[in-house]
């Protein structure tokens, strides 16, 4: 489970820069807000999941 939580963030944290980049790209900053926050979230789970890892070894 822990595996699975860690490659969604992963995955959150790409698909938020891709994101980013391309509402950067065409001059869009919504598309390009959504991103940051798209990554944020990726970095937050990611965060969860090592705190977990360390309470757990």
């Amino acid at each position: 489970m822990a595996e699975e939580q860690k490659a969604k963030a992963k995955a959150e944290q790409a698909k938020g820069k891709a994101k980013e980049a391309v509402g950067r790209a065409v001059g869009n900053e919504r598309l390009e807000a959504e991103g940051r926050t798209e990554q944020a979230k990726g970095d937050a789970r990611q965060a969860k999941e090592k705190t977990k890892d360390v309470f757990r070894h």
